[in-house]
């Protein structure tokens, strides 16, 4: 087969492993992170992008991204299917699994993972990596917004790092290490972040299992597959995601 994939930037380095030893010819085109803090100009770039691979020769579309804040909420496939994770967001391609992912979310919600490309790659302090996050961090994006229109930019991201409004919802720092580049810097940082802010602090092993089969082709029951002309909608269950027709 012929893939084109399209990544988020806290995914690269995996996606592009994933690619290199893929039995698949696979085109990887990595997405800017911080339009992960509006989700409709996310969705509409990712549309974009399927739409103009209509006509093309590739066999599917896939995406390294999971439902993120509703970002994919809605994508359409159009001449070629499209096939995607069934995930919460990209944490659940950390980890490896639905399964750990929820395990995480019912005993320690109040966490910050720290990962190296998305550490890497962030654009700001909105832009954050917690479990279960995606209103939070749209509440985050609506109250900077509040004060840059009436303070500025500068003081608007002043105010947020004063005032700690992304801290207070976090009581643990986990640095999960995906076993691919040099996290060190990234241990260390989420290390000193747990320190000063009275933090637990825990290193978690990461799995690429997930990446690794979207490259590979091997789309079993936690992956969802859009035919030509069905979208994606969200299911609020343990399935997360699932085709529909208009």
């Amino acid at each position: 087969m012929k893939l084109s994939c399209l990544s988020c930037e806290a995914l690269a380095r995996m996606v592009y492993q994933a690619a290199a030893f893929s039995p698949h010819i696979v085109d990887v085109d990595i997405i800017r992170l911080g339009l992960h803090n509006t989700p409709e100009v996310l969705r509409n770039t990712l549309q974009s992008k399927i739409d103009a691979l209509s006509g093309s020769n590739y066999d599917a579309v896939v995406l390294a991204y999971g439902l993120c804040g509703k970002s994919t909420n809605g994508l359409t496939a159009r001449e070629i299917p499209v096939v995607i994770p069934r995930a919460h967001d990209c944490i659940t391609l950390f980890l490896g699994s639905r399964e750990r992912y929820t395990d995480q979310f019912e005993n320690q919600p109040g966490t910050y993972w720290y990962a190296l490309d998305y550490l890497q790659r962030r654009e700001d302090d909105g832009t954050v990596l917690s479990l279960g996050a995606s209103d939070f961090a749209q509440d985050l994006q609506k109250t900077r917004q509040e004060y840059v229109e009436k303070y500025g930019e500068d003081n608007a991201d002043y105010l947020m790092t004063v005032m700690g409004a992304w801290q207070a919802h976090y009581r643990r720092a986990v640095f999960v290490d995906m076993g691919i580049g040099d996290g060190s810097a990234v241990e260390q940082l989420a290390k000193a972040d747990a320190a000063n802010r009275n933090w637990t602090y825990e290193r978690m092993q990461g799995d690429v299992v997930l990446v690794k089969k979207l490259l590979y082709g091997e789309w079993d029951a936690d992956f969802l597959v859009l035919q030509p002309g069905e979208h994606l909608q969200m299911t609020y269950d343990k399935d997360i995601v699932c085709s529909a027709r208009a």
